[in-house]
């Protein structure tokens, strides 16, 4: 008895691996795996273009906020090697580049820091009056 369940088991499960290893070779199957994983558009083409994205406006912001809430994860902790704010020593160097040198670093990026630090949506001026009031209150 044992031994016919066993005999049993095993074509059912030949039979049941043939039915369902048989479907990935359908056409839609087959298709579907093989097709271009992207589009290629020529000249004259009607290509879709993405629009970008809304940035909602919350009102003005004071320089102090663009600092609490884009600048001080990194400038109030000495994060990856971020002059600390308030902390003189640490821009002393920096101060003696020149004002247009420290904010140019802080528009295009410098060393770690992004392009305008974490704060994307600041305009030149936002960037500009931020990297002013740091160095007013770090020397």
């Amino acid at each position: 008895m044992v031994y016919k369940f066993k005999l049993f088991l095993v074509v059912f499960m030949f039979t049941l691996a043939g039915s369902v290893s048989a479907d990935h070779l359908n056409e839609h199957s087959v298709e579907k795996r093989t097709k271009p994983s992207g589009s290629v558009y020529v000249e004259g083409d009607d290509v879709p273009v993405s629009k970008p994205a809304v940035v909602a406006s919350t009102g003005s912001r004071t320089t102090e906020d663009i600092y609490k809430t884009k600048c001080a994860a990194c400038h109030a902790t000495d994060a990856i090697g971020a002059p600390m704010f308030g902390n003189a020593a640490s821009w002393t160097d920096r101060i003696a580049k020149g004002e247009e040198t420290l904010i140019n670093n802080a528009m295009n990026g410098f060393n770690a820091m992004p392009p305008k630090g974490t704060c994307g949506d600041c305009s030149a001026d936002e960037i500009k009056q931020t990297v002013l009031y740091m160095i007013a209150n770090s020397q």
